[in-house]
């Protein structure tokens, strides 16, 4: 037998021919595969230990996986490169249990921090939902955490924010007149997009260039091989996008693949290298900031939330975006606003016809308060639901915030994923990073423990819609899936015991048994610890590998 390396010769290796054996390798193409093969960053063999000795005679590197299990890198198909490193490098209030405890973060924060003149301080993650005192922080409370510095501190949903005095003259005097504003509490709206603007503008490029590269390094410690990058003017700017973009490029990292949420920018999403003219085009806003557009009012306010875009400007980019041939999507996460947009989307269809529509998979980002009649809508168009399983973690159940906001009747019906899979339309599952974090085995356990339990679909088709869905996304068939000839982009994580976990306790007894020939995963069970990365593959190179 030929000898073998341990996993640790994978790190900067340049061998064109490289060998896995010795573990379990997540495939299709053999449920009881051990042994992968990969040339020149492309799977050529996946198979059993009997014949992988006749591969290891000519390889270039073998390596000894001891029992680890490799599997596609996931996908991740909705992030915010740059805020998601400001989040892991600065002021991070996700979970903060208390208005109290914010504060003293906000103070301890600003305290710790050399920001010099003109300079902006950023934070993100607080939810006054979870807090005792049911409120966020008055803007003299504030002021007064801040110390005088401009500070914008984003909501865990990134559709209002606070902002200290300085930061709101930072945003010039026409921000008491927009939408959203609010003299002594959160930005909402058009007033929200005004303040997160000066903030971002404020950042240097050293600073955005940290940020990124801090997401971009923490992605591949979670066997992230591919990250979608929702860009747009409300969100981002031209210029963070395709600093992102050169950044990915030159290697070391995960892929990067590029959206720019603009109406009509068709020739600006081609002209910063954009695959598609959508991601963050919003709709709609957010349940939590109350401004998701309903149908019907909203239990704990009198209103239905904000209406960006009417069905005739929805179809106009719709139209734009299929005549040019280029990938058209949309944020949308109430049913009024998911109403509009399958009323555009079939205004188009009925003009250029319906499979000129399907061929290029527009894309719904978050979808979740949709009805039955519009689950079949997006099943008819071809839409692609790019959807966040870990927001059902976060805000579902009981006694969560979409009961709160939508009362329990229709919270029930929130994120429906086993009736969209059930009617045919492709999920590609995201994080929404930093509205939730990178947690690819914590997407999935989301989704197959979803708080609804009949909206809980099998870990496998989970893991799918985490790894193959994000490629279909991109209109890629030939990613996502250890077979020969897909990219060589993998994730080799710790030995485990493997399971096939499914939400039907008929299909769970049958596809345990080895002659169902279904492969297992992680056994993914709430309180069970997630599975651990020891490396992360992306067309055959190495970008992440544990010390030991």
């Amino acid at each position: 037998m030929t000898a073998a390396a341990p996993l640790t010769a994978l790190v900067d290796s340049a061998a064109r021919t490289v060998l896995l054996r010795g573990g379990d390798v997540y495939s299709p193409a053999d449920p009881f595969a051990t042994a992968l093969l990969m040339q020149d960053g492309v799977v050529a063999w996946v198979g059993e230990e009997g014949a992988a000795e006749s591969y290891a005679r000519d390889a270039d590197l073998v390596v000894d996986l001891a029992g680890a299990l490799v599997t596609p890198a996931f996908v991740d198909a909705h992030v915010h490169a740059t805020s998601t490193g400001l989040a892991l490098t600065g002021l991070d209030l996700t979970g903060c249990p208390s208005l109290g405890e914010a504060l003293a973060r906000i103070r301890a924060f600003v305290r710790g921090s050399a920001v010099g003149p003109g300079g902006v301080l950023l934070g993100h993650g607080w939810d006054e939902s979870t807090w005792p005192e049911r409120r966020a922080p008055s803007l003299a409370e504030l002021d007064e955490a801040a110390g005088g510095t401009a500070l914008y501190l984003s909501r865990t949903d990134v559709h209002s924010a606070l902002a200290s005095t300085a930061l709101r003259a930072l945003a010039g005097p026409e921000l008491p007149g927009l939408p959203g504003h609010l003299p002594d509490g959160p930005l909402s709206r058009a007033a929200h997009h005004a303040v997160r603007g000066a903030a971002l503008g404020h950042l240097t490029p050293r600073q955005r260039e940290a940020a990124q590269r801090a997401t971009l390094a923490h992605a591949v410690t979670l066997g992230i091989g591919a990250l979608h990058e929702c860009a747009g003017p409300q969100i981002s700017s031209e210029a963070d996008l395709t600093g992102l973009l050169a950044l990915a490029a030159a290697g070391g990292g995960p892929e990067v693949f590029g959206y720019w949420g603009e109406l009509g920018a068709v020739d600006t999403a081609r002209r910063v290298g954009a695959v598609g003219a959508g991601g963050d085009l919003f709709v709609d806003g957010a349940l939590g900031s109350h401004t998701a557009c309903l149908h019907d009012a909203y239990t704990d306010e009198a209103h239905t939330g904000a209406a960006y875009l009417s069905a005739e400007e929805i179809a106009e980019h719709v139209r734009a975006c299929t005549e040019a041939g280029l990938q058209a999507g949309f944020h949308a996460i109430g049913d009024g606003a998911l109403g509009a947009l399958v009323a555009g989307v079939r205004a188009v269809a009925d003009k250029l016809g319906l499979e000129r529509v399907r061929a290029l998979r527009h894309r719904v980002e978050h979808a979740e308060l949709l009805t039955p009649d519009q689950i079949a809508a997006f099943a008819e168009l071809g839409l692609t639901a790019s959807v966040q399983p870990a927001f059902d973690a976060c805000w579902g159940g009981e006694s969560g915030m979409y009961v709160e906001r939508l009362g329990a009747e229709r919270a029930r019906t929130m994120n429906p994923f086993a009736a969209l899979l059930r009617a045919g339309v492709p999920l590609a599952f995201g994080s929404d990073a930093p509205v939730t974090p990178l947690d690819p085995w914590g997407t999935v356990r989301a989704a197959a423990f979803h708080r609804t339990p009949e909206h809980r679909i099998s870990a496998r088709a989970a893991f799918t819609a985490h790894t193959r869905g994000g490629w279909r996304a991109l209109g890629r068939d030939d990613a996502g899936t250890l077979v020969p000839g897909a990219p060589a982009s993998l994730a080799v994580w710790a030995p485990t015991d493997l399971i096939v976990q499914a939400p039907d306790e008929i299909i769970r007894n049958w596809s345990t048994d080895p002659r169902s020939g279904v492969p297992g995963l992680p056994d993914l069970t709430p309180g069970r610890a997630l599975p651990h990365c020891l490396a992360t593959l992306v067309n055959g190179r190495s970008v992440f590998r544990t010390a030991s």
